[in-house]
């Protein structure tokens, strides 16, 4: 990543902290079970000469910073109810080190499986663990369970392990979570890198997990991790569906902003996200929200925001089904205990929250009764359009380095077919009539390997508005429509994992009336009254078994 500047004077900062969002999501499952979480997206302290190393003294005290802003997060989510916390990838240390300029920063992590320790109770157990005991105290002074990202060294032998890397050390991007008594009982490395070059790929995947009381198991991940089978995947096939997620995600609009493809994943994936991102202008980076597949609280800075943090608080159901089985008999009591009334001074709030959208119920749905449906379909009361069908007007333009078919929108109404290759997408839209507007819209289908900044494999229908009034325009990233439109996308996937999501300007999330997947792979998302205009609407289908091919 490009190195940045520093952060602005520190009377700013601490003026924006002290206007941090706080919300409350009001959410159940049909249990009644519930707890309150909290992300803080951190605009971070950074080293502004990454590639020169410090000594440990400096780093710690580079480091210093970004905790300080840590433990004023930790004591307000805690004021508002929240049982546990997560802190962004990179947020204490910052990015851009090399693996030599890094080392200062470096803290050996011991394996929770192997060692019970309390570094805020027990610190002279283990040397140069300055930021354990930090976190850990942090944690166990303000009562929550805290997941944060921070750099880690694990020693090997050149001599007995081929992998070692030649200086005999591991380098990791590592997430630890700590219990609310400062007990440290995860640690996970990261195991897909983004060109970070102060860090080695860990031999193996990890598989890490961690309970509570108040909802039972939760899976971790770091950034990247979430476009790929293991550990994501993996931690889903296991039964897991809470996810703790930091992360340090650069938007990429029309597919892949960070909230989009949060929700997006909760949603198609069927399982919560606590997803905590930097934030930084100059990188493109901000994006955190709290999900559930039915409901998401989430921040998206906007233009001429003032760069700063921002604290999300918010429930949402529990989703473990072991915790919810164990404790279904139990007496509902407390927030401790997964209860559900709102904590004092907050104010419940349904569907989305943050920077907009709407709420509802449900997301895999077997039959819908909608205002927008294809006029062949039994049942379907609207007449059918009029016109001709719509020219072969098939072209190709590159949408997030993929080279997309497409097809233009080229009337009010009508209904349209894209295919790459075998792969089809197909769509039937209305869109409101806008008093000489020239917003192009496209309708593009792409199969194959994404092979830029990572390589995964892809089946991907995407309606786009196009950034101008030439088909070449069409992919281009986006933030702003006025076009409202009812649709209904739809197309055939070889694999079970579609992730649907809808952006209207200035990435706000909208939730789709309803989304179906029948058995021989058809996927249809159906939405209709926008409440602005649309940016993309997407189904996102990750084929994690062509990952090598």
């Amino acid at each position: 990543m490009p190195v940045m500047s520093t952060r602005p004077p520190i009377a700013a900062v601490v003026a924006a902290l002290g206007l941090c969002l706080i919300l409350l999501v009001g959410a159940e499952d049909g249990s009644g079970r519930s707890y309150v979480a909290a992300v803080y997206e951190h605009f971070v302290y950074l080293n502004p000469k990454p590639h020169v190393p410090l000594s440990r003294a400096a780093a710690l005290e580079h480091m210093k910073k970004n905790l300080d802003v840590y433990e004023a997060q930790a004591a307000l989510a805690a004021g508002k109810g929240a049982q546990i916390i997560v802190f962004p990838e990179d947020g204490i240390h910052g990015f851009n080190f090399s693996r030599s300029s890094i080392a200062g920063y470096l803290e050996a992590i011991p394996d929770p499986q192997k060692e019970n320790w309390n570094p805020c109770t027990e610190p002279g157990r283990h040397a140069h663990t300055e930021v354990l005991q930090r976190l850990s105290c942090m944690a166990r002074r303000h009562r929550l369970f805290l997941v944060a990202n921070m750099a880690a060294l694990q020693p090997c032998s050149v001599t007995f392990d081929l992998t070692c890397p030649p200086d005999g050390r591991w380098q990791f991007n590592t997430d630890v979570v700590f219990r609310s008594d400062g007990l440290l009982v995860a640690r996970y490395h990261k195991y897909n890198l983004y060109f970070e070059n102060a860090f080695d790929k860990p031999p193996s995947s990890e598989l890490v997990t961690f309970d509570t009381p108040f909802a039972g198991t939760f899976g971790v991940l770091t950034c990247f991790d979430i476009l790929f089978h293991d550990p994501t995947v993996t931690l889903l096939n296991k039964g897991v569906r809470q996810l703790v997620y930091p992360t340090a995600w650069m938007n990429q609009l029309p597919l892949l902003a960070t909230v989009q493809f949060q929700w997006a994943f909760s949603r198609g994936a069927n399982v919560s996200v606590l997803g905590a991102n930097i934030r930084s202008d100059p990188l493109g980076m901000t994006g955190s929200g709290i999900f559930s597949p039915d409901t998401a609280l989430y921040h998206h800075a906007r233009a001429g925001e003032l760069e700063a943090g921002k604290l999300l608080v918010g429930r949402l159901p529990v989703l473990d089904p072991s915790w919810l089985q164990d404790r279904g008999a139990m007496e509902r009591g407390g927030l401790g205990d997964g209860g559900t009334e709102p904590p004092p001074g907050s104010e419940a709030l349904s569907g989305v929250g943050g920077t907009g959208g709407v709420g509802g119920v449900g997301v895999w749905s077997s039959s819908v009764t909608d205002s927008f449906c294809l006029p062949k379909e039994e049942g379907c009361q609207r007449t059918a359009p009029s016109s001709s069908p719509l020219p072969p007007n098939l072209f190709h333009s590159s949408m997030m380095y993929d080279q997309f078919a497409f097809k233009l929108l080229l009337d009010s109404e009508g209904e349209l077919t894209v295919c790459d290759g075998s792969f089809c997408c197909r769509l039937q839209y209305r869109r409101s009539p806008l008093e000489g507007s020239k917003e192009l819209y496209a309708l593009g289908a792409f199969a194959g390997t994404h092979v830029v900044n990572g390589r995964y494999a892809l089946q991907v229908c995407a309606l786009v508005r196009c950034s101008g009034t030439v088909d070449r325009s069409c992919g281009q990233e986006v933030e702003e429509a006025d076009t409202k439109m009812d649709f209904l996308l739809e197309g055939k996937f070889s694999t079970q994992h579609v992730y649907p999501s809808v952006v209207v300007s200035q990435v706000v999330l909208e939730r789709p009336d309803a989304v179906e997947r029948s058995a021989d792979g058809r996927v249809v998302m159906r939405h209709s009254g926008t409440t602005a205009g649309l940016v993309t609407a997407c189904l996102y289908g990750r084929m994690y078994d062509q990952d090598g091919a």
